[in-house]
């Protein structure tokens, strides 16, 4: 490293803020809205107690904290959140972590629970029908353009950039997209293009989706991303509330009515290089553990530690991580892990796992290719494998998962198609929420 080179990484982290990108009068003339009020069935226990944006992921953050994230980094700083679905432990989390920003100057994060604002006094039916029942909302910002997005999708994108697409190409609505392989994109709804990015067709789950002009082997799946000029979205999800056969989805109604009647335009969500960019959907256990155990590797493809782009979120007070003891064989390590703050690694070894924060790991055990969730006890001579443990569990001496299915199953754990061994508190006997299980658990 040279001089100058370590002068300036000296000044990057010397600097006591954060560079994020600047408000621009297309940035302040838009509105975010994230849909944030689905159920997240396929996360089965996890979202028992919480909507699946509010569930936990990458040792402290919450999962919608990567949406709001991008929102704050790229200048955008008039958002409202859409909830619906037990909503409480989402809401208090953005009251925690999102009350930073001042209204008085137009920047906030507003809350818009379902209220049953319109003549039918329904719950949202659809990802459309919660945006038509807040048109009043809406209204009332006078947004040039509205930025609808999921809150459950893990992933640093600039939407300024997609929004200057959408301006300079004078469209009605325009979908973020990304590169999927072609035998995987049946399970999304794709976009059929030519070679100017105009939708020729949408197709929601298609059984022969179409490939990407020059790339035979891959497909434009929808990332749940989308710009609208206001005067257009107000025009779509009114004739939709009309509509009685529709199912007042984005995907389903709105986006394949626009792409035959409309100027509807597909933005690639591109790296540095001009390859697909980094975007996980967790939308199943598998794929949850899956994405937080790609954060373990040397240089994982979503880089928590860029200090240009910082993933914000609530924080309690937590001192550092501790590793103690260094005896043969009882030895506090943790190896290919992300361990967070609070948690005491007490003659026990990590390996590849995400441990978060204020959890605990007793002597002789041993942690490996799994996922603890906050506020969790481990106690001795443990042997955890590929196992997810949701918050608050304590794990009793001597417990082996994941080593044995059969087992695993009889104590009533939950395994996946691909051997993911799920735990909650009330699998072992320990009811958090009350002292009678009076809940019955979902059904599988």
């Amino acid at each position: 490293m040279t001089a100058s080179d370590t002068h300036m990484t000296q000044r990057r982290l010397y600097k006591y803020y954060v560079d994020t990108k600047i408000a621009t009068e297309y940035t302040r003339q838009t509105l975010v809205l994230i849909l944030a009020g689905g159920e997240g069935s396929r996360l089965k226990h996890l979202t028992r107690w919480r909507a699946k944006p509010a569930v936990p992921f990458g040792g402290k953050y919450r999962i919608i904290d990567f949406a709001l994230s991008n929102c704050i980094n790229s200048g955008l700083r008039r958002i409202g959140v859409l909830t619906q679905y037990k909503s409480h432990s989402l809401i208090r989390h953005l009251l925690r972590a999102w009350g930073f920003l001042r209204s008085e100057i137009g920047e906030f994060v507003e809350i818009l629970p379902a209220q049953q604002r319109t003549s039918e006094k329904s719950w949202y039916k659809g990802t459309a029908d919660s945006l038509y029942q807040n048109m009043d909302i809406i209204t009332r910002h006078s947004p040039e353009y509205v930025i609808v997005l999921g809150g459950d999708h893990i992933y640093s994108m600039d939407y300024s950039k997609m929004l200057m697409h959408h301006i300079h190409a004078e469209a009605d609505v325009t979908v973020g997209c990304i590169e999927v392989p072609l035998k995987e994109a049946s399970e999304f709804g794709v976009m059929s293009v030519d070679k100017n990015l105009n939708i020729i067709k949408f197709t929601e789950k298609p059984k022969n989706p179409d490939p990407v002009p020059d790339h035979p082997d891959s497909a434009l799946a929808s990332m749940g991303i989308y710009v609208f000029s206001t005067a257009f979205l107000y025009n779509a999800l009114i004739n939709d509330a009309d509509d009685n056969t529709s199912a007042h989805d984005f995907g389903k109604n709105i986006i394949p009515e626009a792409v035959r009647t409309s100027k509807t335009m597909a933005y690639p969500f591109l790296d540095n290089d001009g390859k697909p960019a980094y975007w996980r959907d967790v939308g199943n256990i598998d794929s949850y553990w899956e994405a937080n155990m790609e954060l373990c590797d040397i240089s994982p493809e979503l880089n928590l530690y860029d200090r240009g782009w910082p993933i914000w979120t609530y924080q309690t007070q937590h001192p550092p991580a501790k590793f103690i003891f260094d005896d043969e064989g009882r030895r506090g390590v943790a190896i290919d892990s992300m361990v967070s703050g609070g948690c005491i690694i007490s003659g026990a070894r990590v390996k590849r796992s995400v441990i978060f924060f204020a959890s605990t790991v007793d002597s002789y055990s041993l942690v490996k290719d799994s996922v603890i969730l906050p506020k969790v006890t481990i106690g001795r001579n443990c042997h955890l494998e590929k196992v997810i443990i949701d918050k608050g569990a304590v794990i009793p001496d001597g417990t082996v998962i994941g080593l044995d299915h059969d087992d695993d199953r009889r104590r009533g754990f939950h395994i996946t198609e691909g051997g993911i061994v799920l735990v909650t508190p009330s699998m072992l006997g320990q009811h958090l929420f009350s002292k009678i299980n009076i809940l019955k658990e979902p059904d599988e």
